[in-house]
């Protein structure tokens, strides 16, 4: 076995570190000599292009192109050297084939390096399938799965590091799989402005969905801090690493609830060697279906509504609209539209009759498909078999007549008008209802979305190859049944039913699987964002929560009483100035309503802290004090959470006990209610 010891093991990761700076060194060589041979090719093409013909002219811009391509390959190569200057690897485990007659010690890191010629000298991708041994078992018999097939043999010694700006921090034998100690010890550590990849601390549970190679659709079911979203990005790398032939950072999008989110999880895939993904909102899809049909509300304002007023009618409107009988309902309308909107009449030229009984039979003959599809179909179906009184084929004037006067045959209304027709059908016209002149209420923007998708068409996105949908419990039935029609790729799915702002409209896992009904199905219950006391706290609030914690242990929360309003921001004011001396990186002040999150940052400004407001206009995540609400923090993670205006008029409805939950699992080391009045019956 080489390297026994630690001071051993110190010496080989020197060794390491600089054969790791050599390298990058050498490709930087490499880019400098390849700069200036394309400044010179340029030159050259610019001071001669009037010798040059065209064709000698485009050969000279491909060969320049083609040296740009890769210089950036060996500056990414370069960039990812330089990563593994400062933490070379991570873990180690030495394996020893049944087929062999010793072990390989093979190193895991971040990214590869080395030669394949000589496996004790090379760092593994912990994307490789020889890393999977280090994260799925302990010591002893073990196997993985190579390209050429199961590897099978036995393990013979675990090691863990934490490895910083090139010097070994600790050094652990782990018997087991990734030791608890170093994940507490990650997990300890104060939050930073952005996520970070986990690809030292994955467990077992996490590794098998990250490696999930087979699903069309996977549905990741994960409690609060399970790092669900990390796994997901995690699973992208992966699948980017696995088939880097056909798959790339373009063919990647990321369905995310709002800009704040997307760039706090932005880091991650950098950090793992591979490009930023591509983001989009449902608030994008519906401006892309719905361009030029009406105004209508976001689902922030729905949100803020229901938290403001709580509505009974409009509660009653949100839930019937939401639920897989509503997408039935819907589909039975657009089936029936389809024939009702097209009205065969008989066709009359000089040389030509067409009777509209064939033109109707011609037109069922499509069904299924929207009906403007349908209505194209027949057209180009009829005047293609059309002959003319002498039996010969028509002129091209003549089945140009033809099909225009087919497609006008298709009466189909405005699709606003279609819309109110539908609820006209359905005999329940009082659930449109808008939520302002000439505004829809946000319960009614994807159901017409879909509508449109029905019966006119869903133009996909074709060059999407995998989908990831976060936050899934905040969407709808039809929603999903929305993103069946436009995104044909593979998705990964993840969420928490117990986690809804809107436990209206939340979907299960089960409703997910209504438009998805072949999706595999994961869940993770382990906690590794919260203290065990914090969990506790949360468990009392939401009592069906399956959330189970780690053993990391911190400072019970704290529930603060203040006298009136006044006081309660003065505490507020003076816990913002204790985390400024402390040694953590981020506070969230998270409250229910954005006109309450306003007004407090407008009292706590005022009197001269320094804290900053993330609202849905908002677009990047900061460090320090912010001020925010439970809908905006989702996802979202600080060292110390403070949950203002804690109180029984406030926090008391069932909506209202998903957002104190929500709140309180976003602290990591430490949390804090306060509120003046009555203590909200939730926290009892």
């Amino acid at each position: 076995m080489i390297n026994r010891t630690e001071a051993e093991e110190r010496a080989y990761l020197d060794a390491t570190t600089a054969r790791i700076r050599r390298a990058a060194e050498e490709l930087d060589e490499r880019i400098r000599t390849a700069g200036k041979d394309i400044v010179e090719s340029k030159k050259y093409v610019w001071e001669n292009r009037a010798q040059l013909d065209p064709a000698e002219r485009a050969a000279n811009v491909v060969d320049i192109l083609t040296a740009i391509d890769r210089g950036e390959s060996v500056a990414a190569r370069r960039d990812r050297f330089r990563k593994l200057e400062s933490s070379p690897y991570f873990g180690r485990v030495d394996f020893m084939a049944n087929d062999r007659e010793r072990a390989n010690a093979y190193y895991i890191g971040v990214f590869s390096f080395g030669e394949q010629a000589d496996p004790n000298q090379e760092i593994y991708d912990w994307r490789s399938p020889v890393a999977s041994l280090f994260y799925d078992y302990a010591v002893g018999p073990a196997s993985y799965i190579a390209p050429e097939g199961d590897v099978d043999g036995e393990i013979g010694l675990k090691r863990q590091y934490r490895i910083r700006q090139g010097r070994m921090e600790y050094m652990l034998e782990s018997a087991i799989n990734i030791n608890d100690e170093v994940l507490r010890k990650e997990l300890s550590r104060a939050s930073d402005e952005k996520m970070k990849n986990i690809a030292a601390t994955i467990q077992k549970e996490q590794n098998e969905i990250i490696r999930n190679d087979y699903s069309h659709e996977l549905i990741i079911q994960g409690v609060a801090g399970s790092g669900k979203t990390s796994v997901a990005l995690h699973r992208i790398a992966f699948l980017l690493y696995r088939h880097k032939l056909t798959l790339a950072s373009r063919n990647i999008l990321i369905l995310s609830p709002n800009k704040v989110f997307s760039d706090y999880i932005s880091n991650v895939l950098p950090e793992l060697g591979e490009e930023p993904i591509a983001e989009l909102g449902f608030d994008d899809i519906a401006d892309r279906e719905l361009a030029g049909a009406g105004a209508y509300q976001t689902f922030a304002e729905q949100v803020a509504e229901l938290t403001a007023s709580g509505s009974a009618s409009l509660i009653e409107r949100i839930r019937y609209k939401t639920g897989a009988g509503f997408v039935r309902l819907l589909d039975e309308y657009a089936d029936q539209a389809s024939e009702r909107f097209f009205c065969p009449a008989d066709i009359r030229l000089d040389n030509v009759y067409v009777a509209k009984e064939r033109i109707a039979e011609t037109y069922g003959s499509f069904a299924g498909l929207p009906v403007k599809l349908r209505a194209d179909r027949t057209a180009a179906a009829v005047a293609g078999r059309t002959r003319d009184q002498d039996g010969g084929r028509l002129s091209i004037s003549e089945a140009n007549n033809i099909k225009a006067m087919i497609r006008k045959m298709l009466k189909k209304p405005k699709l606003l008008g279609i819309y109110k027709d539908f609820y006209d059908h359905i005999g329940k016209p009082e659930l449109l209802k808008p939520a302002k002149p000439r505004t829809l209420e946000y319960s009614d923007v994807f159901p017409l979305v879909y509508l449109k998708l029905r019966i006119e068409g869903a133009k996909e996105y074709g060059e999407v190859k995998h989908l990831v949908v976060d936050e899934m419990q905040d969407y709808t039935v039809v929603q999903y049944a929305v993103l069946s029609l436009l995104f044909k790729c593979k998705k990964t799915i993840l969420g928490d039913v117990g986690q809804s702002v809107n436990p209206y409209s939340s979907s299960t896992v089960d409703d997910v699987r209504q438009a998805f009904p072949e999706a595999d199905v994961v869940q993770l219950f382990r906690s590794y964002r919260s203290t065990f006391e914090i969990i506790e706290f949360a468990r009392r609030i939401k009592p069906d929560s399956r959330i189970v914690p780690i053993e990391r242990h911190g400072a019970p929360p704290q529930t603060i009483r203040a006298d009136d309003a006044d006081r309660e921001a003065s505490i507020i004011g003076e816990l913002i100035s204790q985390f400024e001396q402390a040694a953590f990186q981020t506070m969230g002040i998270v409250c229910k309503t954005q006109a309450q999150a306003e007004a407090l940052h407008r009292q706590l400004t005022g009197s001269g802290k320094s804290v900053r407001l993330l609202d849905f206009g908002s677009d990047r995540f900061y460090e320090g004090a912010v001020v925010t609400t439970a809908h905006m923090a989702k996802g979202l993670e600080f060292d110390h959470v403070v949950v203002p205006f804690a109180d029984g008029g406030n926090y008391r409805t069932e909506m209202d006990r998903c957002l104190l939950y929500i709140a309180c699992t976003r602290a990591m080391h430490a949390l804090t209610l306060t509120f003046h009045g009555t203590r909200s019956p939730l926290l009892d």
